[in-house]
């Protein structure tokens, strides 16, 4: 079984971060390892505000040593949280010379209007962006990013923000549209370079899609691992995300995440068809 590291927060409601990373590997069917940089708890009796307890370098790094003494082959990030772990991310993929690599530049808990920590916007492009084999922000990241005038809002501004975003360095960046760009369908925009590839699915009228973007992500890393190409496995990705956000469910009255099963059970219906 192909094993695949996921370095990222903890989402103590259990949709996003890891939750959602080791809920995606296991559906896509690799062998999911963890170390955890950030804890998010939520306040129940403030609007689910969101809570962040950052981790220690020194506990981030034994979780490191103890998932490659094992062997990964392939590896995300999530919310990293600090410049600190930013440049221990980019070390690590450096001096393992690791190949397939998705950076998802968390900037932002869902929910909340701000970035966490600005200066890791600038970590995040200087340093991680360009070792990606695939970076997949959303429209918000993206926009950070690339730094470009305006908001993304249409599919010529995802062209022109994927363009800057890949000459910082990474082999592909695929932006996460989906149902926020001003489109009828819901759009994600790859670009290798030369081409741009997009991606689209019907729109789905929810707003239960808490972790959409580590699920997406997560996806395309299991995919990576098992030998896939990149647009094999973002077709793939983009197949589970739609099904799990077409089967979100309530949680609770502030939130409601994406089925990580119902990607596998579509597939189990087609096949008795």
């Amino acid at each position: 079984m192909k094993k695949v590291l996921t370095l990222a927060g903890s989402d103590t409601s259990g949709g996003a971060g890891i939750q959602a990373d080791l809920k995606t590997f296991q559906e896509l069917g690799v062998y999911g390892m963890t170390a955890l940089t950030t804890i998010v708890t939520m306040d129940p009796n403030n609007g689910w505000h969101h809570n962040v307890f950052p981790q220690t370098i020194e506990t981030v790094e034994s979780q490191l040593d103890t998932v490659l003494s094992v062997g990964i082959d392939a590896m995300k990030t999530g919310m990293l949280g600090s410049v600190e772990i930013i440049e221990l991310a980019s070390k690590l993929i450096e001096e393992k010379k690791l190949k397939k690599v998705v950076i998802d530049p968390v900037m932002v808990c869902k929910g909340e209007d701000e970035v966490l920590h600005p200066e890791t916007a600038d970590a995040l492009r200087e340093l991680l962006v360009p070792k990606a084999t695939v970076v997949t922000p959303n429209l918000f990241e993206a926009w950070q990013l690339a730094k470009t005038d305006k908001p993304i809002a249409t599919i010529d501004d995802l062209k022109e923000a994927a363009v800057k975003i890949h000459a910082l360095g990474p082999k592909y960046v695929l932006i996460k549209g989906g149902s926020k760009l001003k489109h009828e369908k819901a759009i994600d925009l790859l670009y290798d370079g030369k081409d741009f590839i997009i991606y689209e699915s019907e729109l789905v009228d929810t707003t239960y899609t808490h972790g959409a973007g580590c699920t997406y992500s997560a996806a395309i890393t299991a995919e990576l691992a098992k030998e896939n190409t990149v647009l094999e496995a973002i077709q793939t990705a983009k197949d589970f995300i739609t099904a799990a956000i077409s089967n979100g469910f309530k949680l609770n009255e502030y939130v409601g995440p994406t089925m990580h099963g119902a990607y596998r059970n579509k597939q189990k219906v087609s096949s008795r068809n």
